[in-house]
């Protein structure tokens, strides 16, 4: 449900090809990309419950969109089979060079001193990229200004250009331009320090453990599949999430393979919607 070319977009073909090596037939990825990830679950949820539609679910359109409309096309847990979460992404705290800051703390404070003139990017309102800031902001006590855009790479041309000085996302969308000494990273907003950036803290170690916007997708399938169609998805599922062969192509994205079970799915699901729901309420964003 993701446009091609991005980081979802290469994690679905990796997928498909040990699909189809696994299953013996060819898995074509399609992309139906629109409403924040909605679009391609939907026709998911809507497509003959034959095991022949699966989709590539991402956590705005699982997790978050659903306190954003009171028009959702679906209900997760009574049009979807689950099969397997897939693959999580970590993301990371950048600052313009401009602010002078190195650490969150220090950022933090220069924040703190001047509540309401820092202007902060993501990829629209409402996705992760936003609400992860808005996570950072209700835990620290900061006042930050939200400019949306049409994705993060516009923000990330606009951030070079100096008119926004914050963003949250994806490691691996953001991972040259720290290394090009454009931006300054200043956490990873994980549980644990990214592969990657070894040298740059968690929230969590920093005693912002509740600030912790890890990307992610999950395989699904219409509800109603046949249970061993079911069966046979998530077992050649498991074997390519286990695989040499992927974790090399997922690290080279700084990515962690997470293979599970549809009940650890689904838990994983609830949970992230218990994290999202009160930001989505607390930041009033609506998607009509």
């Amino acid at each position: 449900p993701f446009a091609a070319g991005g980081a979802a977009d290469l994690f679905a073909r990796s997928l498909a090809n040990g699909l189809g090596a696994e299953l013996g037939q060819q898995v074509v990825v399609e992309t139906r990309a629109g409403a924040g990830g909605l679009t391609g679950v939907d026709v998911t949820a809507k497509s003959a419950p034959d095991g022949y539609t699966i989709c590539l679910a991402g956590a705005a359109a699982l997790s978050a969109i659903p306190f954003m409309t009171s028009k959702m096309p679906f209900d997760w847990q009574k049009d979807l089979a689950l099969i397997t979460l897939v693959v999580r992404v970590p993301e990371v705290l950048i600052v313009h060079p401009v602010l002078g800051v190195n650490t969150l703390a220090d950022f933090l404070a220069y924040a703190r001193a001047r509540p309401g003139k820092i202007n902060f990017g993501s990829a629209g309102a409402g996705s992760i990229t936003h609400l992860a800031v808005e996570l950072l902001k209700s835990a620290a006590g900061i006042d930050l200004v939200h400019v949306p855009y049409r994705g993060i790479g516009p923000a990330v041309a606009d951030m070079l250009g100096g008119h926004i000085q914050v963003i949250v996302a994806d490691v691996p969308f953001l991972l040259p331009h720290i290394r090009s000494g454009a931006f300054s990273a200043l956490a990873v907003t994980s549980a644990a320090r990214a592969p990657a950036l070894p040298d740059v803290p968690s929230t969590a170690e920093l005693g912002y453990a509740a600030v912790n916007s890890d990307n992610w997708y999950g395989l699904v399938a219409p509800a109603h599949t046949p249970a061993n169609v079911l069966d046979a998805l998530r077992t050649a599922s498991l074997a390519v999430l286990t695989s040499a062969e992927l974790k090399k192509q997922f690290d080279s994205q700084n990515a962690l393979p997470s293979p599970s079970t549809p009940d650890e799915f689904a838990g994983f699901v609830r949970a992230e919607q218990a994290k999202w729901g009160p930001v989505v309420r607390a930041t009033g964003v609506k998607l009509e």
